[in-house]
């Protein structure tokens, strides 16, 4: 495939990445950006973290100095958490800017290498699936993180500012620190929402764009096993093969090719395993809290408020499922590869073409694993964990609240 047609499929499969991360600084840099482009990067990369340090740093102080309610307390670290997740995440993925560059580059070179039309399907099929992950992640996180931010700010609160002394103001998503700013009054109100809201765009926008490379990924992999399967059962073609010496050229090719695949999921592992470590940890903290907000404050808030909590709690869910099935569809399509060269009919090709098939096989018996900060395989089972741990928590911390 020429260069140009593989660069256009090649950015298509990434768009949705281009479009998540670049907004914030985040996406990588090459050696043809511009020095125009490298200095604009640079300032949202400055305006990124002054913005979360002006959402997260105030409400920090206020849990710790300012607010006497162990409910009100507790109804803060949440939304702090959530924000602490994505500063987080978003030095993750500037740290492995190089690394996330490198695995785009592995990408393109796949399209251009591939010289038949059913290899071109498969890979644009699973492209296709990649995208529809990330865009569905997209919708999930930002309609839950911002249907909370909106229906806070629908909620009009009275508080005292002296002696029989009172002011309504509009409920911030998370407190602010009086003695920095004062949010009591008009205009500095209005004004520390708008930047919650701004600096909530882009932790949410930093926990997508996560999502959406790990979807990417993965399913790009996913697609060259695919083609590494289909290959692995072209081995033997139908006629006699023992003396056929373009099998053992095969072999070669479907060696070459295995060895590549696995070289570029173990640099996903690179980029993925600290995110997917603060995402584990994270959202389960986070699943116990929002379920700790639904059920004690049923009656205390109106139901805008709770559907905001389900929202969001609804599209934690999903993100930490995004994570997990990706690595649990990366380690069964893997391990697909060596049953695949198990049941071909090693019979039929010539002795040390069917040799070579058990390197093959003992390759592919080596469990390939995404993990959480190298310490926790991502899987469906480790999903089912995270909603039980979090349920588990929920119920200590009902306990301990009442």
């Amino acid at each position: 495939m020429c260069r140009s047609v593989a660069k256009d499929l090649h950015d298509h499969s990434v768009q949705l990445n281009r479009w998540f991360l670049k907004p914030i600084g985040a996406w990588p840099r090459t050696s043809a950006t511009s020095s125009s482009e490298k200095a604009v990067s640079r300032v949202l990369i400055f305006i990124c973290y002054f913005l979360v340090a002006f959402s997260v740093i105030p409400c920090a102080l206020n849990i710790c100095f300012e607010e006497k309610d162990i409910e009100l307390r507790l109804r803060a670290i949440g939304p702090l958490s959530h924000w602490l997740m994505g500063g987080l995440n978003y030095c993750s993925l500037l740290l492995h800017s190089a690394d996330i560059h490198r695995c785009m580059r592995h990408m393109e070179t796949d399209w251009r290498i591939i010289r038949q039309s059913r290899d071109r399907e498969i890979m644009a099929r699973n492209a296709r699936l990649g995208r529809f992950v990330a865009g569905f992640c997209a919708i999930f996180m930002h309609s839950g993180v911002f249907s909370y931010s909106i229906m806070s700010s629908l909620t009009t609160v009275v508080v005292s500012i002296g002696d029989n002394q009172t002011v309504s103001m509009l409920q911030l998503p998370f407190p602010s620190y009086s003695k920095l700013i004062d949010t009591r009054f008009s205009p500095a109100n209005e004004i520390v929402f708008a930047m919650q809201l701004i600096s909530g765009f882009i932790v949410n926008s930093t926990i997508v764009g996560a999502c959406s490379l790990a979807a990417v990924f993965a399913m790009h992999a996913c697609g060259q096993l695919d083609i590494l399967i289909l290959r692995l059962n072209g081995l033997v073609e139908d006629g006699d093969t023992k003396e056929n010496e373009s099998a053992q050229r095969k072999l070669a090719d479907i060696v070459e090719h295995h060895l590549r695949v696995l070289r570029f999921i173990a640099s996903i592992e690179d980029v993925m395993h600290q995110i997917c470590l603060v995402e584990l940890l994270g959202c389960t903290f986070n699943l116990c809290m929002l379920g700790y907000y639904s059920i004690t404050w049923w009656n205390k808030i109106d139901r805008r408020g709770i559907m905001a909590y389900i929202i969001v709690y609804i599209s934690m869910s999903f993100n930490i499922f995004i994570f997990c099935y990706i690595g649990e569809i990366l380690t069964q399509q893997c391990k697909k590869v060596g049953e695949t060269a198990y049941m071909t009919d090693w019979y039929r090709l010539p002795r040390k073409t069917a040799l070579g098939l058990i390197l093959v096989i003992a390759r592919s018996s080596a469990v390939i694993k995404i993990t959480a900060g190298k310490l926790v395989q991502l899987s469906i089972v480790t999903f089912s964990d995270v909603i039980k741990t979090s349920l588990v928590y929920l119920n200590i911390l009902r306990t301990v609240t009442t």
